[in-house]
């Protein structure tokens, strides 16, 4: 059962396994998940972007979940989830390659920290997640060039940086919909020759 909360749930997941795996480098308060437009005045390090979400479309007709005697429910929305990583060099770094390798090293082991937890599952998940047996899969998701320059272009006063997209997988939303009646677990052919009388 995933409630419409799953999207919140997952982004604070993300964020809870950055800050824990990387306070060695980062403060928890310089990880955000957070638009690299929207860093304006705050010593923010890494962000976590959500971009686009878009459904799944191999799971797109997948059958409904079990439900009680007599209710038929609607299956669920599945969902991939697009998310930006980015690292920011300190505004305290006036030399501009310190700065560029600070990002690169930021990212890099923000990377690993993805790559050593591509499956989220058990004590990692937070929120309304937290306890369940659900389990999302983190795939690093290439993003050609010009796909980067649309999305930097996006964001207002930002040049492009160094970034890696992921998606997380599959994320669903269980719907609310239900209808009565049982379904149909069999039913009668009557056998027709042709020439016979009916």
């Amino acid at each position: 059962m995933s409630d419409y909360t799953v999207i919140a749930d997952i982004g604070a997941t993300l964020i809870g396994l950055l800050r824990e795996s990387m306070g060695d480098l980062l403060s928890a308060d310089a990880i955000a998940l957070l638009s690299p437009a929207e860093l304006e005045g705050q010593d923010i390090r890494l962000t976590l972007f959500l971009y686009a979400v878009s459904e799944n479309p191999h799971l797109k007709n997948a059958p409904a979940p079990p439900a009680s005697p007599g209710i038929r429910r609607a299956p669920p929305l599945h969902l991939d989830l697009s998310y930006l990583l980015t690292a920011h060099g300190s505004r305290l770094i006036t030399d501009r390659t310190e700065r560029s390798l600070e990002e690169h090293r930021i990212l890099g082991r923000a990377m690993r920290v993805l790559y050593d937890n591509s499956l989220l599952t058990g004590s990692v998940l937070k929120g309304g997640l937290a306890g369940s047996t659900a389990q999302f899969r983190v795939n690093l998701q290439p993003l050609a060039l010009d796909d980067l320059s649309k999305i930097w272009t996006a964001l207002p006063n930002n040049a492009l940086k160094a970034s890696a997209g992921y998606q997380v997988t599959p994320v669903a939303i269980d719907s609310t919909r239900s209808t009565g009646g049982k379904p149909v677990v069999e039913r009668t052919l009557e056998y027709y020759q042709k020439g016979a009388g009916l």
